[in-house]
């Protein structure tokens, strides 16, 4: 019994029972207080002669009532949503990261940034699947591995415009800096898949070259990693005698034949691209040269100042015979 009073009947004939965690008037049966929470930890003796622990352990992120309701009850039964959402979200990840080789350190990273989505209702309306992938790639985008958006969406197979978006929008929502992209990163894992055997060292260090010739030209400015990657292996391969097509290549990194074209045109207009072989490997140029769109631009704005000063030359011409035939 204790001394507390029945706020309904009004009678002192309270049982507390600490094993159920609540207090119950004998009188009219009401119930008084439900999950008891005490600071100190209770045991009692069963038949056998063990000992166990009275009531069930709640915890310190909970915001409701107890996590569970002893072995007789299934251990999912009684838990938050929120603490089934954050398992749920821990299995979804590990298995994820796990088809990407990613260690356990980046599985952790991805939980939290997912926990901190949470927190900030930002998995509202998307798909569980879709956030998670999310956090993966912020994950191997601030841990600097050599994934790709494609990598996750191929292992997922989901969209990997809506995966970007998703990613866009968590990003910035949770004010995660993202460093910058290195397509060098990627140069060993697309050589290694495109068989140069014995020589695949020697095609790394020439496409390796090629890509910090182009990082210093500024065609890697706003264009993904992958282009630039195939171009400097293609180039590599050539210039090894390998002959690999642009298809090789194409199957390899993910992206479309037009689009390594472009980037293999856009090297072609720079001066290293005059240079023999041997005088790439060991001359470096002092000269910086502008991003490709922004000389593209120039060129159009040259051509049309160009048609200008025609018109007006044939305007100004037609004016004079105009005048002197008057």
């Amino acid at each position: 019994m204790s001394g507390k009073k029945c706020k309904h009947c009004g009678s002192s004939e309270i049982e507390v029972d600490p094993a159920r965690g609540d207090a119950v008037c004998t009188s009219c049966g009401t119930v008084l207080e439900d999950n008891i929470i005490v600071a100190e930890v209770e045991f009692q003796e069963n038949a056998h002669g063990g000992a166990s622990a009275i009531g069930q352990f709640v915890s310190a992120e909970s915001k409701g009532g107890a996590t569970g309701f002893g072995r007789a009850f299934n251990a999912g039964i009684g838990q938050e949503s929120r603490e089934l959402t954050l398992r749920k979200a821990r299995e979804g990840i590990t298995t994820l990261c796990q088809q990407l080789r990613l260690n356990q350190q980046c599985i952790d990273i991805a939980c939290n940034f997912f926990k901190m989505a949470l927190t900030r209702h930002l998995t509202i309306g998307r798909p569980a699947t879709h956030t998670q992938a999310a956090c993966v790639y912020m994950t191997c985008r601030t841990e600097r591995t050599d994934h790709l958006l494609i990598d996750i969406s191929d292992a997922l197979q989901i969209c990997c415009y809506q995966l970007g978006r998703t990613y866009f929008r968590l990003s910035r929502a949770l004010c995660i800096v993202i460093p910058p992209t290195d397509p060098c990163m990627y140069i060993l894992r697309f050589a290694s898949q495109l068989q140069f055997e014995d020589k695949v060292h020697d095609v790394t260090t020439t496409a390796l070259r090629l890509v910090k010739r182009m990082q210093k030209d500024s065609i890697h400015s706003g264009r993904r990693p992958s282009g630039i990657c195939g171009a400097a292996l293609l180039i590599a391969a050539r210039l090894h005698n390998f002959s690999r097509t642009p298809a090789d290549v194409v199957r390899i990194v993910k992206v479309h034949e037009s689009t390594l074209r472009k980037r293999l045109l856009e090297f072609g207009e720079t001066p290293s691209s005059a240079l023999t072989p041997d005088e790439f490997m060991t001359v470096d140029l002092e000269e910086e040269q502008d991003p490709p769109a922004f000389r593209a631009a120039r060129k159009r704005d040259k051509e049309r100042l160009q048609k200008v000063f025609l018109y007006l030359r044939a305007f100004y011409v037609g004016l004079r015979s105009g005048t002197n035939t008057g």
